[in-house]
């Protein structure tokens, strides 16, 4: 049994879709970072870096006590390694799996991050930040559209790659950039909604979505600095 420590979130919603992927047993527990679930000592002691998502794997390949695994991208290869499934075998396939999967955690999301808080939640206008952040999200969208150009997939086979970036695609009107100009993103964006895992992902927690920039406590809970 995997314990899944998640919220409706981009990088929640990455481990979110994998395990449905996957079709493994898994127990999803909520951790409500609007309302500072993610600071919580019991919390910590999973993820000491006091994010989502998390994951506590119960029954370990070759046994032993329950195994904690943090950070998205490192929950997915984990995963998608005890599986089998979703990551290559093949020496080359997975370098490439690899690479596009770190781009989108060193790169994509945490430039989609911060625009969309400078775009939706900084308290007062920072014009020099948002156009920094949202000019970095259109060029790496340009890359990432100029990587789909005749591909289904990132990396050939629907992948870990794949899941990593959906969620941060699917947000991209909260950044304030628009993917009128990615013709290749927009396609690679249907076949993936498309999946029934996908669906079915993006639906765990969705009743619990809080709206941070209409929330003073979330924004204190999200945004706090310890």
């Amino acid at each position: 049994m995997i314990d899944v420590y998640s919220w409706p979130a981009p990088n929640g919603h990455k481990v979110q879709i994998l395990v449905e992927e996957l079709g493994i047993p898994y127990r999803l527990i909520p951790i409500d970072i609007t309302r500072g679930d993610q600071h919580a000592a019991s919390y910590r002691a999973i993820n000491p870096n006091g994010k989502i998502p998390a994951i506590v794997d119960h029954a370990p390949t070759g046994g032993g006590d329950p195994l904690t695994v943090f950070e998205s991208g490192g929950i997915l290869l984990y995963l998608a390694g005890k599986e089998g499934r979703f990551l290559p075998a093949d020496l080359r396939l997975r370098g490439e799996v690899l690479q596009w999967l770190f781009w989108q955690v060193g790169g994509l999301g945490p430039m989609m991050g911060q625009a969309q808080h400078f775009f939706r939640y900084a308290p007062q206008p920072v014009p020099y930040a948002l156009e920094r952040y949202q000019n970095e999200t259109r060029r790496l969208l340009q890359v990432l559209d100029q990587r789909l150009a005749g591909r289904d997939y990132l990396c050939g086979d629907y992948s870990v790659a794949d899941m990593a970036c959906f969620p941060w695609i699917r947000i991209h009107a909260l950044t304030g950039v628009s993917l009128a100009p990615f013709a290749h993103v927009q396609a690679w964006y249907g076949r993936v909604r498309q999946r029934p895992g996908v669906g079915r992902g993006l639906n765990l927690l969705r009743e619990r979505w809080v709206d941070v920039s209409t929330s003073s406590e979330a924004k204190r809970n999200l945004f706090r600095t310890d």
